[in-house]
């Protein structure tokens, strides 16, 4: 028997959840320390030399390089950690004839289409999404989370198809959008911020 399927034979026994596939054990491993301890993957932030996104969250094709794709199958195993992070939820629907709910987040004045992005100690974690949505979702999904900011990280031939979602634990005054970029790559470019806005919870 593979050390992936005894795994989740384990977790199933311990937590009554239904395991509908197998699991390698460098995905098991994979799972098991995406946590906040390790910045869900990301441990060193977005604006230190050797950052690198722990993780990507979209409907598009995953960037290269990224282990952690949080998609239907891996979310999935991460479900069979109850005490570990859980990928972000469909919102409940809004009954007939119900007003619409008061927006959960709101843009930080002045925080919109700056050049530079936030860096602030409290970060918790960073990763690539498709939209300003899926960075939203993303803030709700990790616990603590109460500001996201989204931004492109332009570095490359290829520019930056992806949002860079970066999370915080307070909200961010545009002061804080000191992170502009200037770091050389491996093929000799220089990166840059360009479209940084941030969001803060309204009920923070």
């Amino acid at each position: 028997m593979r050390f992936a399927t005894f795994f989740s034979t384990l977790v199933v026994a311990a937590t009554g959840v239904a395991a509908t596939a197998s699991f390698s054990s460098a995905s098991v491993a994979l799972a098991g320390g995406f946590t906040e301890k390790n910045c869900y993957g990301a441990p060193i932030p977005p604006w230190k030399t050797g950052h690198h996104p722990g993780w990507y969250y979209g409907k598009g094709s995953a960037p290269q390089g990224i282990s952690c794709i949080l998609d239907s199958l891996f979310c999935e195993l991460l479900n069979l950690f109850p005490h570990g992070y859980h990928c972000p939820s469909p919102p409940p629907s809004t009954p007939p004839h119900s007003p619409p709910p008061p927006p959960p987040y709101t843009q930080v004045k002045d925080f919109y289409n700056l050049g530079c992005a936030a860096q602030d100690d409290s970060y918790l974690t960073y990763g690539l999404v498709d939209t300003v949505d899926d960075c939203y979702d993303m803030c709700d999904s990790v616990s603590g989370c109460a500001f996201f900011n989204t931004y492109h990280d332009v570095y490359g031939k290829n520019g930056s198809p992806q949002l860079t979602c970066a999370l915080f634990s307070k909200c961010l005054t545009a002061s804080c959008a000191d992170n502009c970029g200037g770091q050389s790559q491996p093929d000799g470019s220089i990166d840059y911020i360009s479209e940084s806005s941030g969001y803060c919870k309204a009920h923070y």
